[in-house]
């Protein structure tokens, strides 16, 4: 028999991505789990493995073509399985000739939807037949049953509920005529920068974003930092200031657990983790990617420096996984590098807060010591925290901040924080 193969869903709210090799040929015989095709998501490069056994029959993508979930990535033919977005359920013996099936939601038969989507609607007591499609040819999605789940929830004496807007929704400004004022060149918005366009467009509209920001005196632990790090780069690490930031922001997690958590607004709860995986968003010439380290709480300085740097490096050379990049609760930034006193980090959605250096620089600073004051310099840091004000409130903030502040001024107090 043919079969009929679409992306299917990713997870993590992952929609779309780009085609970026075709491994296979028509006419070529795959077995079930080879690598098929290659497509880079917002958060990694993903192998996409065949999931049958057959003769590929047509593939109409090819590399660079956007594609979404539901739509047909190939078609093969000689297999047995059935295609991974139908549903387990049986279509009826007979149907009567003169039935006439509604245009959306059936009351039976398969509706079509990925894996993760029925495991999803399982878990929020959602029936797939009753959720309108927006996929290609009626794919139902995880975003329409986390819409339907939504409107479901709220009373309508409530009024609508504050439905998410996904990245496809959000409506985008008239484009203008820029060649009539002189010459113009067009690149196309793909891969990473394409995804995270979407992504802060959406965690923009969506989160109510306030800033915090203070300033902190690092002068001892860049002495401390100095010291150690040729141990640690003979045990494979880099020491640097965001591995002495992760296990502070794991402090701070711990003992102001709204941080480390997520708004369900569906079941209008606040969940909290008990779990500290943290995103470290890295720099590279394609765009910007947020590996995930975990377990933060349970490793040392010197592991972190190892896993950070390896992890940095596999995704500067696009070998990320995307299990690499999901999962995460809480997000640092470290823009200091590069040079800037401060900025002001968007939330990487569905989180509720993220924390950004800026650079480090001597400044004079008055010293009191007994009842007289001294002008000394010392190395001085900015620290920004953005945070959602439907969780959590300036004064949250401005607590969290000063667990770091006084485990950067002092060395000893951020090792008596890591026991």
């Amino acid at each position: 028999m043919s079969a009929v193969f679409r992306l299917p869903d990713l997870g993590e709210g992952i929609y779309e991505g780009e085609i970026i090799a075709v491994l296979v040929e028509p006419g070529q015989q795959v077995t079930e789990g080879q690598p098929i095709l290659q497509i880079e998501t917002e958060k990694a490069m993903v192998d996409i493995p065949s999931p049958y056994t057959g003769i590929v029959k047509e593939i109409p993508v090819q590399a660079g073509d956007i594609v979404n979930v539901g739509d047909v990535l190939m078609t093969f033919e000689g297999v047995a399985a059935e295609p991974l977005v139908m549903p387990p359920e049986k279509e009826p013996a007979v149907k009567p000739a003169a039935e006439k099936q509604p245009a959306v939601a059936p009351s039976r038969g398969p509706v079509p939807a990925a894996p993760a989507t029925r495991r999803l609607a399982r878990e929020l007591g959602v029936d797939l037949r009753t959720v309108p499609p927006s996929g290609p040819a009626g794919l139902v999605t995880a975003d329409d049953v986390r819409t339907y789940a939504q409107k479901k929830a709220v009373p309508a004496a409530e009024g609508p509920p504050a439905v998410p807007v996904t990245p496809s929704e959000i409506i985008e400004p008239k484009t203008f005529d820029f060649a009539r004022w002189g010459a113009i060149e067009r690149e196309p918005l793909r891969s990473v920068r394409r995804a995270t366009a979407k992504q802060m467009a959406m965690a923009w509209s969506q989160i109510p974003h306030v800033t915090s920001q203070d300033i902190v005196d690092i002068t001892k632990l860049e002495a401390f930092r100095r010291k150690h790090k040729t141990e640690i780069h003979d045990q494979g690490g880099h020491l640097t200031l965001t591995v002495f930031a992760m296990k502070a922001a794991a402090t701070a997690l711990k003992k102001y657990p709204r941080f480390n958590a997520s708004l369900d607004t569906s079941s209008q709860e606040i969940v909290l983790k008990h779990y500290y995986h943290i995103g470290i968003a890295v720099d590279t010439e394609y765009g910007l990617v947020v590996p995930v380290i975990r377990d933060i709480d349970r490793k040392s300085i010197a592991e972190l420096s190892v896993e950070l740097k390896n992890m940095s490096e596999r995704a500067r050379a696009k070998q990320l996984t995307l299990e690499d990049t999901q999962g995460g609760t809480f997000t640092i930034t470290n823009l200091g590098h590069i040079g800037g006193t401060g900025f002001t980090p968007i939330i990487n959605y569905p989180e509720v807060a993220i924390l950004g250096f800026g650079r480090a620089q001597m400044q004079p600073v008055v010293q009191e010591i007994s009842d007289s004051y001294t002008v000394e310099p010392r190395l001085m840091l900015p620290i920004i925290l953005s945070f959602d004000h439907r969780v959590l409130d300036g004064a949250d903030a401005a607590r969290f901040i000063r667990v770091i502040v006084e485990a950067f001024q002092d060395p000893d107090e951020l090792l008596l924080m890591m026991t």
